[in-house]
């Protein structure tokens, strides 16, 4: 079942097309990612799920009704564009946002306890803003963004500014959030956040949506038919044995004894048939499909190759 359908939007500025006749359905429970270049219309997609703009034509449906102006208070956004007043001190500032969104003082307290703790940020309380680095003050507003627990959460570029270690913090509380009922929509350009962490996908290049889909489904459809091989033994008796099963690629010779080759299988029933005749020539170590990665996928759409 959908939270959010987006339904033959499309929003014109002067000149210029920002979106045009773009639909998406984001499944209830799900991680989705909206990628796309720098200024295909993700961003202005985004704006419109949060009635910050409105659409041209088309509309945006929240589970099974037209979205609503009071619907805002069920939708946390954590935009690109960072949005902490920087004299404000953290713990203040916290409480504020909270408040906006419609919890009480003393819920708001209680909430932010907890998830100071989670982040170790306590002694942050009292601090300014402005003595913050730009990841700490992205830990506070991812804060504030889940803290009324709304059932659909937008996160622009949530990484950005993050070292390794708390980009992973953040993306086990992402998953938990998901886990735990809440509905997510994931901008970036971080292809590998992408696979560790999306369901499905919409790819939006020049105002166009042009890919949708799960995740792994995308993945192997795009995927070319390709493998590699990791043997011990004679490349040449490989070679024969493999005869004309297959288009051999490139081989690799490897420092650790096993050898790879990389080939390109046009026939899917003459997998097994090759698997049995490399088995027989060499010592067989592995053999698997390359699958291609969303990063090649992204460049491939976007460069009109797919």
């Amino acid at each position: 079942m959908s939270l959010l359908t987006v339904e033959h939007v499309s929003k014109h500025y002067a000149g210029h097309t920002a979106l045009d006749d773009v639909s998406l359905t984001i499944p209830r429970g799900s991680v989705y990612g909206l990628l796309g270049p720098n200024g295909a219309g993700k961003t202005t997609l985004i704006r419109i799920i949060n009635r910050i703009t409105a659409p041209d034509e088309g509309r945006v449906l929240f589970g099974d009704r037209e979205l609503k102006a009071e619907d805002v208070y069920r939708i946390g956004y954590l935009p690109e564009e960072r949005g902490l007043y920087k004299k404000m001190k953290v713990g203040e500032q916290a409480l504020f946002f909270a408040r906006l969104k419609g919890l009480s003082r003393r819920d708001a307290l209680k909430r932010l306890k907890v998830w100071f703790e989670k982040f170790g940020i306590e002694s942050w309380w009292d601090k300014k803003v402005e003595e913050l680095s730009k990841g700490m003050a992205q830990k506070v507003q991812f804060i504030v963004t889940v803290l009324h627990e709304p059932e659909l959460l937008i996160f622009d570029e949530p990484f950005s500014g993050f070292d390794p270690i708390n980009a992973n913090l953040l993306k086990e509380e992402i998953l938990a959030l998901r886990d735990k009922g809440a509905t997510i929509i994931f901008s970036t350009h971080n292809m590998s956040s992408v696979e560790e962490l999306c369901d499905h996908i919409t790819l939006i290049n020049r105002s166009k949506n042009i890919l949708s889909g799960n995740v792994e489904e995308i993945r192997r459809s795009y995927g070319a038919n390709i493998f590699e091989l990791s043997y011990r033994g004679e490349e040449q008796a490989l070679r024969s044995a493999l005869g004309k099963e297959c288009t051999i690629l490139e081989g690799v010779e490897s420092v650790t004894g096993y050898n790879t080759l990389k080939l390109c299988v046009e026939e899917d029933e003459a997998v097994r048939r090759m698997i049995t005749a490399a088995n027989e020539a060499v010592e067989l170590r592995s053999f698997r499909e390359l699958i291609p990665s969303m990063n090649d996928i992204f460049i491939r759409a976007v460069n009109g190759s797919l």
